[in-house]
C-alpha cells in the first residue's frame, strides 16, 4: 500500500484506504468533479456568448450599409446598377451558400468552419473598407457574404450540440435569437455614430476587433463537433442549391425594382427548375445535403414556414420605417437608429423569455402569441402613421412588435434544431437561415410593390414634372428640390402623405398575413411537446408528424 502524503491523526491510520485517507480521497474526487462541472458549464455558456457575438456581428453588418451608401457613392462614383450590386452581392452570396456551408460544417467541423469563416469575415471587412473602385467593392461584399454563410449555421449548430439538455437549449437559442433582434436595432446606431465622425469605410472596420475576439476566445472555449459518419459532399447538389437559391432571390429582388421583365421570368424559371431537380436528387442520395424527409416532420416544416413569413413581414417593416422616419419625419440616420432601439431591446427580452414561456404554455401557444403580437404591432403602426407622428405615438407599436418577434423567432429556431439529430444540426440551421433570407427578400419585393402601387396611385404630379419623379418618395423629393417654392412645397407634402398611405396599407397587409399564420401555427404546432428530447443519431425524429 502507498503511505498517505497527509499527516493523519491517530496511530495506525496513515495508510491509503483506511481511516481519514478514505475521506481525503473522496473529498479530492468530489472537488475534482465539481471543478470539471464548473469548467464544462463555463465553456458551455462561454460558447453561447461567442455565438451571440457572432450573430450580433452579422446583424449589425446587415444594417450599416444602407447608411453608408450616400457617402460611398460620393467617394467612388458607382453607377446606379453598381449601387444595386454593392447592396445585393452580400445577400446573394450569403443566401446561395448557406445550405452548402451548413453541410460543410457537419462534415469538416463546426468550430473549424466558424473560426475560418470569422477570420475570413475580418479580412473581407478590411477589403471592403479600403476598396478603391466600385468593382472591387462589389467583390469584397460578395466575399463578406461567403464568410457570413459559414458563420450563421455554425453558431446555431454549435449551440445545438453544446446544450444537450432540452430546456437549456431552448433558453440558449432564445437568447441567441434575441441578440440577433437587438443587433438589427444597434446597427443603425453604430453606423450613424461612425459616419458622423469618420469615412464610410469605418462601418466595416468596426467588424475587425469583434472578429479578433471571436477567433481568439473561440480557439479556447469552443468545442469541436461534427457528423461522425458524414459521407461525401455531392458537388452537383451544391451547384443546384446555389443556382436555385440565387436565381430565385435575384428574380424576387429584380421584380421589386423593375417589374416582371424577361430577365426576371428567366431567372425565376431557372431557379425553380434548379430547386426541383435539387429536391429530387436529394431523395436518391445516401448522404443528401438536405434530408427532404425533414419536411414531413410537422414541427420542422411548420417552424420553417413560420420563420419565412415572419421575416417576410419584419424586413419589410425595417425598409418602410427607415424611409418613413428619415424622408417623412425628417429624422437623421442616427435619430432613426435610436428610434428603433426599443423594438430591438424588446426583441432581445422576448427571445430570452421565450424558453421560460414554452415550459408553461407550450410551443404552439408561444409561437401563436408571438405572431399575434407582431400582427398587433403592425396594426398599431398603421394606425398611428402620419406626416407628423411623434416617437411616443409609435413607442407602443415598437414594444409590442419587438416582443412578438422575439417570442416567435426564438421558439421556431429551437424547434427546427430540436427536430433533427445533432449530427445534422448544421444542415437544419442552414435551412432555417435560408428561409430567413428568402422571407426577407419576398417581404421587400411584395410589400414594397404594395407601397409603391398605392404611392403612385395617390400622387398627382404637377404639369412639367417627369413621370419618373413619381416612382418613389426619394425621387419625388429630389425633383421637388429643383422646382419653384410655390410648386415644391405642395408636391413634397403630397408625396409624404401618399407615402404614409402606402406604408399604412402595406402594414395592414402584413398584419393580416400574420394573423392567419398565427392561427395556422397554433393548430399545426399544438401536438409538439414542450420539451423535445434529442432524437439521437439517424433518422429525423417523427415529432408530431
Amino acid at each position: 500500500m502507498t503511505r498517505c502524503s497527509r499527516r493523519c491523526r491517530g496511530a495506525g491510520r496513515g495508510w491509503a484506504g483506511t481511516g481519514c485517507c478514505q475521506r481525503f480521497v473522496r473529498e479530492r474526487c468530489a472537488a475534482a468533479g465539481r471543478l470539471r462541472r464548473m469548467t464544462s458549464e463555463t465553456r458551455k455558456w462561454g460558447t453561447l456568448v461567442l455565438g451571440c457575438l457572432a450573430m450580433l456581428l452579422l446583424a449589425v453588418d446587415l444594417t450599416v450599409l444602407h447608411l453608408a451608401v450616400p457617402a460611398l457613392v460620393a467617394d467612388l462614383g458607382p453607377s446606379a446598377t453598381q449601387v444595386l450590386w454593392i447592396a445585393d452581392a452580400y445577400g446573394f452570396a450569403l443566401a446561395g451558400l448557406l445550405v452548402t456551408m451548413g453541410n460543410l460544417g457537419d462534415r469538416w467541423g463546426r468550430k473549424r468552419l466558424l473560426l475560418v469563416g470569422a477570420a475570413g469575415f475580418g479580412v473581407a471587412s478590411v477589403c471592403t473598407a479600403y476598396a478603391p473602385t466600385p468593382e472591387l467593392l462589389i467583390v469584397a461584399r460578395a466575399l463578406l457574404g461567403v464568410a457570413g454563410a459559414t458563420i450563421m449555421p455554425s453558431t446555431l449548430s454549435i449551440i445545438r450540440n453544446v446544450f444537450t439538455d432540452a430546456r437549456e437549449r431552448t433558453t440558449a437559442v432564445g437568447i441567441w435569437s434575441g441578440v440577433g433582434a437587438a443587433g438589427f436595432a444597434v446597427g443603425p446606431i453604430v453606423g450613424g455614430l461612425l459616419l458622423d465622425r469618420f469615412w464610410w469605410g469605418s462601418v466595416f472596420l468596426v467588424n475587425v476587433p469583434v472578429v479578433a475576439l471571436i477567433v481568439g476566445l473561440g480557439v479556447v472555449l469552443l468545442p469541436e463537433s461534427r457528423n461522425p459518419s458524414p459521407g461525401r459532399l455531392d458537388l452537383l447538389s451544391v451547384v443546384l442549391s446555389v443556382v436555385g437559391v440565387v436565381a430565385v432571390v435575384y428574380a424576387v429582388k429584380e421584380a421589386a425594382h423593375d417589374g416582371f421583365g424577361v430577365g426576371v421570368v428567366v431567372a425565376a424559371v431557372v431557379g425553380v427548375a434548379a430547386v426541383v431537380v435539387f429536391g429530387r436528387r436529394q431523395t436518391r442520395l445516401e448522404e443528401p445535403l438536405i434530408d427532404v424527409r425533414l419536411f414531413a416532420v410537422r414541427a420542422f416544416s411548420a417552424s420553417i414556414g413560420a420563420t419565412l413569413v415572419a421575416m417576410f413581414a419584419s424586413l419589410s417593416l425595417s425598409l418602410v420605417l427607415a424611409q418613413y422616419l428619415q424622408l417623412v419625419l425628417g429624422w437623421t440616420p442616427l435619430q432613426a437608429g435610436l428610434g428603433g432601439l426599443p423594438g430591438g431591446v424588446c426583441g432581445a427580452v422576448g427571445g430570452g423569455l421565450a424558453g421560460v414561456l414554452v415550459t408553461r404554455w407550450g410551443r404552439a401557444a408561444v409561437v401563436a402569441c408571438g405572431l399575434g403580437l407582431t400582427a398587433v404591432g403592425f396594426g398599431l403602426f398603421a394606425a398611428v402613421l402620419s406626416v407628423d407622428a411623434t416617437f411616443w405615438a409609435m413607442l407602443p407599436a415598437m414594444v409590442v412588435y419587438g416582443t412578438g418577434v422575439g417570442f416567435a423567432f426564438a421558439v421556431t429556431n429551437d424547434t427546427v434544431l430540436a427536430s433533427v439529430p445533432r449530427e445534422r444540426a448544421g444542415a437544419a440551421a442552414s435551412i432555417a437561415e435560408t428561409a430567413t433570407e428568402m422571407g426577407g427578400a419576398l417581404g421587400i419585393a411584395v410589400l414594397g410593390s404594395v407601397l409603391g402601387a398605392v404611392y403612385r396611385g395617390d400622387l398627382v404630379l404637377p404639369a412639367g414634372v417627369p413621370a419618373e419623379a413619381g416612382e418613389s418618395l426619394a425621387a419625388t423629393l429630389h425633383a421637388a428640390a429643383g422646382l419653384p417654392g410655390e410648386v415644391a412645397g405642395p408636391l413634397a407634402a403630397a408625396a409624404r402623405a401618399a407615402f404614409v398611405d402606402g406604408a399604412a396599407t402595406s402594414m395592414w397587409v402584413c398584419a393580416g398575413v400574420l394573423v392567419v399564420l398565427a392561427v395556422v401555427a397554433g393548430r399545426v404546432l399544438r401536438p409538439v411537446p414542450k420539451v423535445i428530447d434529442d432524437p439521437g443519431v439517424g433518422d429525423p425524429r417523427p415529432v408530431a408528424s
